[in-house]
């Protein structure tokens, strides 16, 4: 059975904020439930995450996951270190398990590394394997330590490191994977007798090789996978790397993205193919975006789906579907709960909001349509407004298919347009069109004439 332990109970002082270091988010997911997809991933059984800091908050974050939570307690009188925050979960390990060190502040580490640990150390027989890398800069990281015959001796961490320790470029992943009934009893052994006074893990190393234990390291492929995040700054540098891998993805894939580095996808969202992404595009949640769409530059598309060849320019999407070969935009935006049908133009500053709209229909500039249930083949006018709210309450219209709204006219909720019911410009309208009827609803023009130069307004 393969099991991991994911530390997440770290203050993260250097962040300087009200919520908790692991729920801070990178392209908009909690950096720790990345930790926890990889080891998923891997095909980890179970997991057991050690909180501390605003544990609760986390719970709550992730109380409809698989985990089970274990508290560290915190303050003066109770010890501090990565063993100590392992040992919380000692009663968790079963023998012949094995069991996964984690972070829940290092979000870019892969299942597919975390399964090439565990099947290094299978492999060869370990008790204890490190995750190590090579660094040009290994400045705070742990230094492996090996002896004549280059296997690992022991895992000095930088604060405790000599000068000649400091010089070593191999560092400590903090990653591990252990046989559980060996990480069991070496942390019964660990003691705090260093310059910090805290329990390591690192010190369980020690002593397996001490007891003449077969202790291993995994040399990572990519460093960027360790990158541990204690600021603002490397919260940046993990949302950057995480922002490249999924636009990444999506290009191998068959979707074209103009300028991947000013373009924004969260790691839910599905593209077809030959879709074209263009720059300062935001796609979050759970969207889908079907084939062969243009999804112009500035876009937001939140939790919506888009349908095959759909062209957006300049627009928001949120909570919303979209039908096949619409069109929208430029600066149009469609509120929660739109849902339009096929080939559907909605043009330049046009807001929907909680409607639908059947096949065919358009409102092609500057209108309101919300709360209402457009047919096929409608035109909306310029300056169309679905009068949806009287202060109290909100009511519902129905414009029938083949309709003609024209332009500034003003629907007054709750009114019904039938089917080939027109409306002439200007008009409010407060009950039924009937079918086939030209409603004008407007008051009846006047010219005074000689009105201007009675008024003395007229000027030679």
């Amino acid at each position: 059975m393969n099991i991991s332990i994911i530390l997440a109970a770290g203050e993260g002082t250097r962040m300087k904020s009200k919520i908790p270091k692991v729920l801070h988010k990178i392209c908009g997911k909690p950096m720790l439930e990345y930790v926890l997809r990889a080891s998923k991933n891997a095909n980890i059984e179970k997991n057991y995450v050690i909180v501390g800091h605003m544990g609760d908050k986390v719970k709550e974050e992730f109380n409809e996951w698989d985990v089970v939570f274990k508290t560290q307690p915190i303050g003066e009188e109770y010890p501090y270190g990565t063993g100590y925050a392992v040992m919380q979960a000692i009663d968790y390990i079963e023998d012949h398990s094995n069991v996964v060190i984690l972070y829940g502040d290092t979000p870019l580490i892969t299942g597919e590394t975390i399964k090439k640990l565990i099947d290094y150390h299978e492999n060869n027989g370990y008790d204890g394997t490190v995750l190590t890398a090579h660094l040009e800069d290994p400045t705070g990281y742990g230094r492996i330590v090996r002896d004549s015959k280059g296997q690992i001796l022991k895992i000095v961490e930088h604060k405790d490191a000599t000068e000649e320790e400091l010089k070593i470029k191999e560092i400590n992943s903090g990653i591990y994977c252990f046989k559980g009934e060996k990480l069991k009893r070496a942390l019964n052994n660990i003691t705090n007798d260093n310059a910090q006074g805290e329990y390591y893990i690192t010190d369980v190393i020690t002593i397996l090789k001490e007891e003449g234990s077969r202790v291993g390291a995994y040399a990572i492929e990519d460093s960027n996978e360790i990158h541990g995040i204690n600021s603002r700054v490397q919260l940046s540098f993990s949302e950057r790397i995480m922002r490249e891998r999924i636009n990444k993805e999506h290009m191998e894939k068959g979707v074209t993205i103009i300028n991947p580095q000013n373009t924004y996808i969260e790691p839910d969202v599905i593209i077809g193919n030959d879709s074209i992404i263009y720059p300062g595009t935001v796609i979050t949640g759970k969207s889908i975006i079907g084939e062969d769409c243009i999804i112009g530059e500035n876009c937001r598309i939140e939790d919506s789906k888009i349908g095959n060849g759909v062209q957006i320019y300049s627009s928001t999407i949120t909570e919303s579907t979209v039908g096949d070969e619409c069109k929208i935009g430029p600066y149009a935006h469609l509120r929660p709960n739109s849902h339009l049908g096929n080939k559907i133009k909605i043009g330049n500053f046009v807001e929907v909001k909680n409607s639908t709209i059947g096949d065919n229909s358009k409102a092609g500039h500057l209108a309101y349509i919300g709360d209402a249930d457009v047919g096929k083949n409608v035109n909306i006018g310029c300056g169309v407004v679905f009068v949806n709210y009287n202060g109290r309450s909100k009511f519902r219209s129905l414009v029938e298919d083949n309709a003609f709204i024209g332009s500034n006219t003003n629907l007054v909720a709750p009114v019904i347009v039938r089917k080939w019911g027109y409306v002439a410009a200007g008009s409010t309208i407060t009950e039924e069109v009937g079918e086939g009827c030209l409603s004008i609803a407007r008051a009846r023009q006047i010219n005074k004439d000689g009105w201007v130069e009675r008024k003395g307004l007229k000027r030679e």
